[in-house]
């Protein structure tokens, strides 16, 4: 029996596509080019709007028999047992090889934004919370274990990590991110994108690019970010995640910039992405994203047209299901309105990936599960747990009144404590599919706050109301809600969203907001019980930052966690308790009013506060902020301190600033040093602060450790004025700070020499080093590499 050259794994994989792409037919080569939504609905009640539009009817026997490029969420469209699904998936893969003439199978793919978004799957804190943690190492792990779940059923592709940046906290998908600041967003992303490709699964980067700068908060709306802010600040994570994560897909975003779609944009898909940051992989459509460039945007007037535009960008698959790339995309090739070659591009580069991923290899078939399958194991919670616990952020507690005393009288009030729900992103599968099924159990524990500090504090005397909804005006339950508190030593408010999708939560998709109030007549609820006198604790459990400059010294603490996951609710209640020292800082600012929005850190001159305007967009608690159960002693600053001493590198120079940080309390915590960056004059307008490098460190009672950022002047590079991106010559301020606002030391430099511009290959990342005992060295120079280093 002879065996085709694109059965022979000996061969390279360019070589088995070539032959296998010889023997397609059109019809075959397009086949690979869509996927397959099995079981969405139809009906009008599915889980986004335009779903039932957009789904088309097709007969599935007859359709795979020509081959099929995806198949579209196996577990996370309804709830189903795991092993179940993962036989169900692999007779689905077996009937699809069998059909067709060449024997492949489809890629499967999923959400995992936080967690595998499967039934009985753990649900992770969400990515907001990710970025609190400044943890990327933790975060990789936790990527690796989600991977690891999604091989074990035979998935392929998850469909994360977001790597937009906020602009604008009004914005419902703030909960998705890792915040308002690209270099955070960008060393997490990369993080996740290494755990999951290191248990093979295909991480697809989204929203490219632009998603979130969309005009009011208004999920697709229009983007009509310049040319430097989308350079600078949108499209730096996703080259950080492709260049040091490997990421394998990007998903093309809805949004239009000055009028293209990035669907229909080939400078984006194809010059940007391919031409100058070399990408191989493949780029799928967000869902129903093509037939959207004709029935949304209106810049097509038939699928076909849609199909076209799509192609010629550089989009391979239209996911989530058939709709342009079919019949009609067969059809305008074979009359000539669309060049063949643009489908043998697509079929070549989801070909390439099906390679890489085996299954072109006759063995493709992994054995069907007989046994059950467990997607929450001990192990998996324990991650949760860890991610949880260093994502919250106490954000203030002037008067010591947390850790609670132990055996204290406790009111907890408010609309989150004892919502299993209150813990969860709109991604979680719980909240994203099982709301449909009430019927059905939620398939993973997740502990209320309530219940885990009435765990946490068994000797406290513990009561509980809720005091009022999540969004609803009812303020029938204050009158309870105070009397519990006035009955109480201290009172635990527990506020903040209730995750959902297209307006059926506070957060989350579809859920934009016009202002930071909290939702409903929360804000009211804790007015009334700051009114008691009794020291009010107040836990906020959110997908955004909510304006709190109206409690702004009345609080006896704040407590911020952004979705913590199922350990969620025990995580909270440990840095309530004491047993957890928090240790998360924001990702995102803290605003001091609803109004004056949007704003983020990263602000020019003329975006901070001035005279120029009455209202003062400063934050009440800035990013990077986060308070701790100990104290931290900053000493040893190594860097030149002093403005006009001298110092200077060139513009393709290096630059080592060191402190030694020292835990100065009694109990085991971490410190963030975080490294800013300041340039007094550019040629054009530059954030007056940004971050460019930061570290976690775990520090024992009394431990020491010095930390060392290799700064390399790339991370002062910009775009300039002619769209190049340029380091220039000038003095700069390297800020080794607690926040963006609280800066401990700077070291002043001056770089000289010719303004130089650079590309793909100058450094994004800033190295650190973390020695056990301070260990100066003369200058805080060190040899300058060559610029191509």
């Amino acid at each position: 029996m002879t065996t085709a050259p694109w059965r022979d794994p000996a061969l390279s994989a360019a070589a088995r596509v070539d032959d296998l792409l010889s023997r397609m037919t059109l019809a075959e080569k397009v086949a690979q080019l869509y996927g397959v939504w099995v079981g969405a609905a139809t009906d009008g009640d599915g889980v986004a709007p335009h779903q039932e539009q957009m789904n088309t009817d097709y007969d599935w026997d007859e359709l795979i028999t020509l081959g099929l490029g995806q198949l579209t969420r196996s577990f996370g469209t309804a709830p189903v047992n795991p092993a179940l699904g993962a036989q169900a998936l692999a007779r689905a893969q077996r009937r699809i090889a069998e059909a067709g003439r060449f024997g492949i199978p489809a890629v499967a793919h999923e959400e995992c934004l936080a967690g595998f978004t499967a039934w009985g799957a753990t649900a992770y804190p969400v990515p907001l919370a990710w970025g609190a943690t400044f943890d990327p190492e933790l975060v990789e792990e936790m990527a690796g274990r989600i991977g690891r779940d999604m091989r074990s059923v035979g998935v392929h592709q998850g469909l994360a990590p977001v790597l937009d940046v906020v602009r604008d906290p009004r914005w419902g998908r703030v909960e998705e991110t890792a915040g308002e600041d690209p270099y955070l967003v960008g060393t997490i992303g990369s993080a996740y994108v290494r755990g999951l490709e290191s248990a093979g699964i295909v991480s697809t980067l989204k929203h490219f690019a632009g998603y979130a700068s969309s005009a009011g908060a208004r999920n697709l709306a229009p983007v009509r970010a310049g040319t430097r802010e989308f350079a600078d600040v949108t499209l730096p994570p996703f080259e950080m995640a492709l260049r040091e994560g490997g990421a394998r897909s990007v998903m093309a975003a809805y949004t239009e910039t000055d009028g293209v779609p990035a669907s229909a944009d080939p400078q984006l898909l194809t010059g940007l992405l391919r031409e100058q940051w070399g990408f191989t992989g493949t780029v799928v459509a967000d869902y129903f994203a093509i037939d959207f460039l004709r029935t949304l945007h209106r810049v097509a007037g038939t699928p076909a047209e849609s199909a076209h535009l799509a192609l010629a960008a550089g989009i391979d698959v239209e996911l989530p299901t058939l709709k342009c790339y079919g019949k009609e995309l067969v059809a305008a090739v074979q009359d000539g309105t669309v060049a063949e070659s643009l489908v043998e591009r697509a079929a070549r580069r989801v070909l390439l990936q099906k390679c890489e991923l085996g299954l072109l290899d006759e063995d493709w078939a992994a054995d069907t599960p007989t046994e059950s399958i467990d997607l929450d194991s001990a192990e998996n919670r324990a991650v949760a747990r860890r991610v949880a616990e260093e994502s919250v952020v106490l954000l203030a507690n002037p008067d010591g009144v947390l850790p609670l005393s132990p055996d204290t009288r406790i009111a907890v009030v408010g609309p989150r404590a004892a919502d299993a729900l209150a813990m969860l992103g709109c991604y979680s599968f719980p909240s994203h599919v099982g709301t449909q099924h009430p019927e059905v159990p939620m398939g993973i524990e997740i502990p209320t706050l309530l219940d885990a500090l009435r765990g946490e504090l068994p000797d406290a005397k513990v009561t509980f109301t809720e005091g009022c909804d999540v969004s609803e005006p009812d303020v029938s339950g204050f009158e309870e809600a105070v009397a519990r508190a006035r009955e109480a030593d201290v009172c635990v408010a527990v506020l903040g969203d209730r995750s959902g999708l297209f307006g059926r939560g506070t957060s989350g998709e579809g859920c934009d907001v016009a202002d930071l109030a909290l939702p409903g007549v929360q804000g009211a609820l804790l007015d009334a019980l700051v009114e008691t006198g009794v020291p009010v604790v107040l836990v906020l459990l959110t997908g955004r930052p909510y304006a709190l400059g109206r409690w702004d010294g009345q609080l006896g603490a704040a407590v911020q966690a952004f979705f913590p996951g199922e350990e969620g609710g025990p995580a909270v209640a440990g840095v309530l308790s004491g047993r957890v020292n928090p240790s998360g800082r924001l990702p995102v600012s803290v605003p001091r009013g609803p109004g004056g929005q949007p704003w983020t850190y990263l602000q020019p001159p003329l975006g901070l506060a001035g005279e120029v305007s009455n209202l003062d967009p400063t934050p009440l608690y800035p990013f990077g902020h986060g308070v701790s159960y100990t104290a931290f002693e900053w000493s040893d600053f190594q860097g030149n301190d002093v403005i006009g001493t001298g110092t200077k590198i060139g513009t393709d120079g290096s630059y080592d600033v060191s402190v030694t940080v020292r835990n100065a309390g009694d109990r085991a915590g971490a410190e963030v040093v975080q490294l800013y960056l300041h340039d007094p004059v550019a040629s054009v307008t530059r954030p007056d602060v940004r971050l460019i490098g930061y570290r976690r460190l775990e520090l024992e009672p009394g431990e020491s450790r010095r930390v060392t950022f290799r700064f390399h002047a790339d991370l002062s590079a910009f775009t300039d004025r002619t769209g190049r991106r340029v380091v220039e010559p000038g003095a700069l301020e390297l800020r080794l700070a607690t926040s963006a606002s609280d800066v401990r030391h700077t070291a002043h430099l001056t770089l000289t020499g010719p303004v130089r511009e650079v590309g793909a290959e100058r450094r994004l990342h800033c190295g650190t080093e973390v020695s056990p005992t301070p260990c100066p060295t003369p200058g805080g120079r060190r040899p300058q590499p060559p610029a191509s280093a």
